[in-house]
């Protein structure tokens, strides 16, 4: 089988986010670049998508035009990345996911639990993919550390801490600069700035690692530059369904603090450490050992790191090697569905819209548990709640 047709949504010349994602796609020669749109401006994006090689038919204007005109080609796209304003994910998505195309959309994949809750449906009721872009979780020693923690090296997971904190937004002076401002406007952002940002990555990757998910949770969000409506800096205290405890801090006002995700785990038999700034390396300490470290690409890791890693050890590996992952994981689910045979374990760890739809009951129920003074509230969404 030949390479499979990858189109997207958003990712314009000058986006952040656009690069990561071609790069990612590309990497391992499982997706060909085949259709996009990739600009809220019809002709820029027509353009910059025929300067990337895009054929002129499948440079389109708009996301519309694009299913149009995908929908029915013998040779129409496999998979369609979602990379455009947050306010746009649910319809774009559920649009595709209609027209029976695979999809992996940005976080978050929507803008209400609603919203998740029906994505979430259509891709069970329609078969296809709905994937979200936690890429962090394709560093392979994230995944080691999942692999380690399920096959029991830890003992019982005690506690999870999880941080994703920046300095970024720590100029009071910003206020008015518009790519700042907007992530603070209620109007734009919907109920929550920090946490709904950059929060559900350390939230989401703590849940992949351990292998439980938020059952509830207590938060104390703060605007530490009054001008916002919205929290730029939340502690949130949760308990896991699986009886660990979680302790998650998140901010854009840490001045010194550059991009900021860590994890640490602590279990019964042991703790693990792991900093997304330096990537190849997991610091594990066993009870009643000494404090080991643990290389990216170093032999004896687990399948799950060994299928994410594609250099020696001592070379770095980034974030769009990360994506690329998520890529690969996909790449491998739609050959295993187009050839009818279940897929590579190692390779079933591409983020769902379940995950999508859990990070966004986690987003309000901190948007209400900060307005009621830390009240614990249920982090579940409806349709996961028992009784």
């Amino acid at each position: 089988m030949g390479k499979l047709n990858w189109g997207m949504i958003g990712g314009g010349e000058g986006s952040q986010i656009g690069p990561a994602h071609r790069l990612g796609a590309g990497l391992d020669g499982e997706f060909a670049f085949a259709a996009g749109a990739l600009d809220h401006r019809p002709d820029v994006g027509r353009d910059y998508g025929r300067r990337l090689g895009l054929a002129a038919d499948r440079a389109y204007g708009d996301w519309r035009e694009m299913l149009e005109g995908e929908r029915g080609r013998e040779d129409r796209i496999d998979l369609v990345t979602v990379a455009t304003p947050n306010a746009t994910h649910f319809e774009i998505t559920k649009a595709f996911l209609e027209a029976g195309f695979h999809v992996l959309c940005e976080k978050p994949m929507t803008m209400t639990v609603e919203e998740g809750e029906e994505i979430v449906k259509l891709a069970r009721n329609t078969g296809r993919i709905c994937a979200v872009n936690y890429g962090y979780t394709g560093y392979p020693l994230v995944r080691h550390m999942r692999a380690m923690v399920a096959r029991g090296d830890l003992g019982a997971i005690r506690l999870v801490k999880a941080e994703f904190a920046h300095g970024h937004h720590a100029d009071a002076a910003d206020a008015d600069n518009p790519r700042v401002r907007w992530r603070y406007d209620p109007a734009q952002a919907g109920v929550s700035a920090q946490f709904a940002d950059c929060g559900i990555h350390a939230l989401h990757m703590a849940s992949f690692v351990i292998g439980q998910e938020a059952d509830r949770l207590s938060a104390d969000t703060v605007s530490c530059i009054a001008s916002r409506e919205l929290e730029d800096d939340a502690m949130v205290n949760l308990r896991f369904d699986g009886g660990a405890v979680g302790r998650l801090w998140t901010s854009s006002v840490a001045l010194g603090r550059q991009h900021g995700l860590t994890l640490q785990v602590f279990g019964e038999n042991g703790g693990l450490r792991w900093s997304q700034e330096q990537p190849n390396q997991l610091y594990w300490m066993p009870l009643r050992g000494r404090l080991q470290v643990i290389e990216r690409g170093e032999g004896g890791l687990s399948p799950e790191a060994d299928r994410s890693s594609r250099v020696t050890v001592g070379h770095a590996e980034g974030m769009p090697l990360a994506f690329a992952n998520i890529y690969r994981d996909l790449a491998e689910a739609i050959r295993a569905e187009k050839e009818g045979r279940a897929m590579d374990p190692a390779a079933d760890l591409y983020p769902r819209a379940e995950d999508g739809l859990r990070s966004m009951a986690a987003v309000f129920a901190v948007a209400e548990s900060g307005k009621a003074d830390g009240r614990w509230v249920d982090a579940r969404p409806p349709m996961f709640r028992q009784g």
